[in-house]
């Protein structure tokens, strides 16, 4: 069946944030743990039982990764150029630290090297901080807008710098989605306790203080969003029309990231949601019952995420130099042919690794079981 290419592009954008959402799910979970590892791995038991609950699933993760980077490259190569050419100060780091990070996971108890296992923790940790904090600033950037520019020839001309990026909104972000990894990785771990009382303690302790610096952090972004200079487009939209990011005009005002949901007032349970999930979490945190925890924990992550695409639709990459340069789903596209190829390849690969991602994590589970099955009793 051959669609319009209207459909393809809504059709890609939701699959680029269904991918999104199950990186995020993921991919946070290791982040997360990465990011308690100083906190919770006070000895080497403690450290390594933490690493194990992470490492065997970390590869799948990354994989969720490279698949969402090609899908932007393949969906809408102009939004992935100009990404790569504005804010390759950021991903650059990112990209770096995840692809060196399954080295040290896997090889930190293969060298009896003294430096070497005494700030191999130490390398776990900054890299669960620096992508988590830098995905914030990245986050905050794009609900800010890129100071970037393309001229008549397409050509990118990126003019702002490193340290413009980190300004005081990016940094809020940042703290979100700091807040946020570490309630996630933490009640991750409280379910991976299991009888291990002294952990269920030190992980409902985290849980309850990174729960509720999210939902402080949380609506306070949200309620700076709604004095924040959003971006809507002003000229009429042609969503069938081949790709060509300087063909519309574009304006710039106070609170026009919430134009959607004036518009769908359904939009606005997305981020009711997140915030009545984080809600549900503490509380069943509190009360031990970590496996439903868990669940209202990946349903305040996904709803999270949510929020953020659905805020910026129609936008992917939004410019404040140049706001007729801003990039949207309808004009920064690959042609209709690549993107009815590329929704054949997904619809054959998304559910393959969604299978391998929870045949992995099932894996893990059974490795656990039989390892506190087969631990030999102490001498009494």
């Amino acid at each position: 069946m051959t669609l319009d290419l209207e459909s393809l592009r809504l059709i890609g954008w939701a699959l680029l944030g269904v991918v999104m959402v199950v990186t995020v799910l993921c991919e946070g979970i290791t982040l997360g743990v990465t990011l308690l590892l100083p906190l919770l791995g006070t000895t080497d038991r403690d450290s390594r039982r933490l690493i194990d609950s992470i490492a065997p699933a970390s590869m799948v993760n990354l994989a969720w990764l490279v698949v969402l980077v090609a899908l932007l490259f393949a969906a809408w190569p102009i939004a992935y150029a100009v990404a790569m050419a504005s804010l390759y100060t950021l991903l650059l780091p990112i990209l770096l630290i995840l692809l060196l990070r399954p080295l040290t996971l896997y090889f930190l108890d293969d060298c009896d090297h003294v430096q070497w296992r005494r700030h191999g923790k130490k390398l776990l940790a900054a890299g669960g901080l620096i992508p988590a904090a830098l995905l914030g600033v990245l986050v905050g950037n794009l609900l800010k807008g890129i100071p970037f520019h393309l001229d008549s020839d397409m050509r990118i001309l990126f003019l702002g710098d490193f340290a413009g990026l980190f300004n005081p909104f990016s940094l809020l972000v940042a703290a979100v989605c700091l807040a946020l990894l570490a309630m996630y990785g933490g009640v991750f771990l409280q379910l991976r306790a299991g009888d291990d009382d002294g952990m269920q303690q030190q992980t409902k302790a985290i849980v309850l203080r990174a729960g509720l610096a999210f939902l402080v952090l949380f609506a306070a972004a949200g309620l700076w969003i709604t004095h924040l200079e959003g971006y809507h487009i002003n000229s009429e939209v042609l969503p069938n029309d081949a790709s060509n990011p300087l063909a519309k005009f574009v304006k710039r005002g106070e609170g026009l990231w919430l134009d959607n949901y004036e518009h769908q007032p359904l939009l606005w349970s997305i981020p009711v949601l997140a915030f009545l999930a984080g809600l549900a979490m503490l509380g069943l945190s509190k009360w031990d019952k970590a496996y439903f925890a868990m669940i209202a924990a990946a349903l305040c992550v996904t709803m999270t995420v949510l929020t953020f695409g659905v805020s910026m639709f129609p936008f992917l990459l939004p410019s404040n130099i140049s706001l007729n340069s801003s990039l949207t789903i309808w004009d920064s596209s690959a042609s209709q042919l690549t993107l009815q190829s590329l929704l054949s390849a997904m619809a054959f690969a998304l559910p393959l690794m969604l299978v391998c991602s929870r045949w992995v994590y099932c894996a893990v589970d059974c490795t656990e079981q039989g390892n506190v099955a087969v631990e030999p009793a102490e001498p009494e």
